[in-house]
């Protein structure tokens, strides 16, 4: 995901409904969210669904690389050994 860019990705909720066809477009185009703001604070992030997904992905594997770290730690990790003689032993069959 592009880096975010305060003078074109900071917008008010006013403007974002006004021009919502215009500002999706943009979204598409440029991958990078808005963040929309109400009352001069932040409020929301919008973005291209494609980006989204992807952060989601990204998220999952980085807790699955979590969980195989604090399995290991326990001492319930298999030796790569193992693993190997095991994948053979299934090819195998």
């Amino acid at each position: 995901m592009p880096p975010l860019r305060p003078s074109a990705d900071v917008l008010p909720i006013t403007e974002f409904r006004a021009n919502t066809s215009a500002m999706l477009n943009q979204l598409h185009a440029t991958q990078r969210p808005v963040v929309l703001t109400q009352h001069g604070r932040s409020a929301a992030v919008v973005m291209d669904v494609g980006v989204y997904e992807g952060l989601l992905d990204e998220i999952a594997l980085l807790r699955n690389v979590r969980v195989a770290e604090e399995q290991v730690a326990r001492g319930e990790g298999i030796p790569h050994e193992e693993v190997v003689a095991r994948l053979r032993k299934r090819l195998l069959k």
